[in-house]
């Protein structure tokens, strides 16, 4: 297949080194250095897994690729309604695009721009951010998920979905498409929304925030208040999801941070609207109390616009 990665950054470098290994014909859309050091060096995989991949086509013009089979859209949630503009010249008669981002309106938002018929809303299941300009470090997977999981927003499987997922592991990237997307996306969000609050408020990888009482009891609770406002928006969530995310999160890497942790450090923009802000709003319009987002949001709100805005 002919796939373009929309943000090859942490998530979106990784899938994209793995499928072009596995044979698949791979574009890179990136900015900055990071795209420099793909262009002059190619792409390089490090941490849990060693992998180099050259001669990319690597770019900041969607418009240098044309028209391809498939858009992987991996790029930050502030990102999502201009990225979804810039992809205009990637799509062909048949071109889906399948975001794999942390958001539940994700999908959605890319929709409302290209068409919901183009749109497959899926979720990424590992940790992995820029080391540094042309270098992904990738900290392992999540026992008991796929790499990578999607399927058609409002119902699940579809032939262009069971394609995909097709190509995706016959290149070793463990893919599943899931029957119930929305029960997908948010059982995702509990999980993201959860050790992204958790972990950037204290400033600490997964091990330690799941070690220590005090904070794994903010992790437990902004998973509930996550778990809880899907409910109420009448999302058929299992009635054991706050159980089976954190024990995903306990069987994930110990050095594991989430990318709202490792922008935090960098002094780069958060998603902190679109992952606690977003928690907040929705048990707001639904009469959920969030507590725990709310007090998350007001701590990280200073820091959101990176360090020049602080």
């Amino acid at each position: 297949m002919r796939i373009a990665v929309m943000g090859a950054g942490g998530m979106g470098g990784y899938l994209g080194a793995k499928l072009a290994r596995g044979g698949h014909d791979v574009a890179l859309i990136a900015r900055g250095a990071h795209l420099e050091a793909l262009r002059r060096r190619g792409l390089r995989i490090s941490g849990a897994e060693s992998l180099e991949v050259s001669g990319l086509q690597a770019t900041d013009r969607p418009a240098e690729i044309g028209a391809v089979d498939t858009v992987l859209f991996c790029v930050k949630l502030y990102d999502t309604d201009a990225a979804a503009e810039l992809i205009r010249p990637l799509l062909g008669q048949a071109t889906f695009v399948v975001t794999v981002q942390n958001g539940v309106e994700s999908a959605a938002r890319i929709a409302a721009v290209i068409g919901p018929e183009r749109t497959l809303a899926g979720a990424a299941y590992f940790p992995a951010n820029i080391a540094a300009p042309g270098e992904i470090a990738w900290l392992g997977r999540m026992a008991g998920k796929p790499l990578i999981a999607f399927g058609e927003p409002g119902g699940g499987s579809s032939p262009r979905a069971r394609e995909f997922a097709r190509a995706c592991n016959r290149a070793g990237v463990e893919a599943a498409v899931f029957e119930d997307t929305e029960r997908m996306i948010w059982e995702k969000f509990c999980l993201i929304a959860g050790s992204s609050a958790a972990t950037a408020l204290t400033r600490l990888p997964m091990g330690p925030v799941r070690s220590d009482p005090d904070a794994r009891w903010v992790l437990v609770r902004a998973i509930d208040e996550a778990a809880a406002v899907g409910r109420a928006l009448g999302v058929h969530l299992p009635d054991d999801v706050e159980e089976r995310v954190l024990g995903f999160l306990d069987a994930s890497p110990a050095n594991g941070k989430t990318s709202q942790l490792v922008d935090l450090e960098r002094g780069r923009r958060l998603e902190l609207e679109w992952l606690s802000g977003t928690v907040v709003r929705l048990g707001s319009e639904q009469g959920v109390p969030t507590p725990v987002h709310r007090t998350v949001y007001a701590a990280l709100k200073p820091y959101a616009g990176g360090k020049d805005r602080v």
